[in-house]
């Protein structure tokens, strides 16, 4: 397991991401958006959540920051969240945010963006979209490739990926007990079936980092595995629904 990432407080980013090993950009190819083209030459991303240390010391809510790397630890993207402090701080894991991730080149390559919803959440509810949590991803900014919505269920987390036409492509379907203790350290891990044929393709998973990082931060690592062959729009929309997960259920002080 690599070292978690610190960024020290009030201070630049952290030296692992200033000197991050960056993935060599691929060749572009037609009809790929401006830099996804890393991502045709990957079947799994890793998203790393950055330990801020002014949050851990004073307990106020700082800007989420993710670096996302393939299985060789190369960095593929960096995300920085765009928020109010009154909205961290007061709404916390309900808040409305922007997610902006830039390549190596300082390029925004993919935003995520989901809005804050007052009566959102609940998993018997959301059959209605004023109470479904969804993310919307664009790549590039401005162009939705896909949506990641909160679906009704009777406990199970639940949720849909449905294309730029809001057509479903994926469901997504996590455990009974979607958490972590230091009694409880294995992988949570949520599945990815196809729509149409409900034939397992892949999976999200929320890594155990360390009785540290679990224990004492609100920082995440999770692991993102897909078919090489996907669509790298669909592939995008995968990323980006991880942060729809991470905030419904890891992102709350008490986990």
């Amino acid at each position: 397991m690599s070292a978690p990432i610190v960024a020290q407080p009030g201070g630049p980013p952290a030296p692992g991401l200033k000197n991050a090993e960056w993935m060599a950009k691929p060749q572009g190819l037609p009809g790929c958006p401006p830099g996804l083209e890393y991502l045709t030459q990957l079947d799994q991303v890793l998203v790393h959540q950055v330990i801020e240390l002014a949050e851990v010391l004073t307990g106020f809510e700082t800007k989420n920051r993710y670096a996302i790397k393939n299985s060789l630890g190369q960095q593929v993207f960096f995300a920085m969240e765009e928020s109010s402090c009154l909205m961290r701080n007061c709404c916390q894991e309900h808040r409305g945010f922007i997610l902006h991730l830039t390549d190596n080149f300082g390029q925004e390559v993919i935003r995520v963006s989901r809005e804050f919803k007052c009566c959102a959440g609940c998993c018997w509810c959301a059959d209605t979209k004023c109470c479904a949590y969804e993310v919307v991803i664009e790549s590039p900014p401005g162009t939705p490739v896909g949506y990641m919505r909160q679906s009704q269920t009777c406990w199970k987390p639940f949720y849909q990926l449905l294309d730029a036409n809001h057509k479903p492509v994926f469901d997504i379907r996590g455990p009974c007990c979607p958490c972590q203790t230091i009694c409880c350290t294995e992988d949570v891990r949520f599945e990815i079936f196809t729509a149409e044929t409900q034939q397992n393709v892949g999976t999200i998973s929320k890594q155990w980092a360390g009785w540290f990082q679990e224990v004492c931060t609100k920082a995440n690592n999770f692991s993102v595995e897909f078919p090489m062959d996907l669509d790298v729009k669909v592939k995008a929309a995968l990323i980006g629904g991880v942060f729809l997960v991470d905030f419904m259920f890891f992102e709350h002080p008490d986990n």
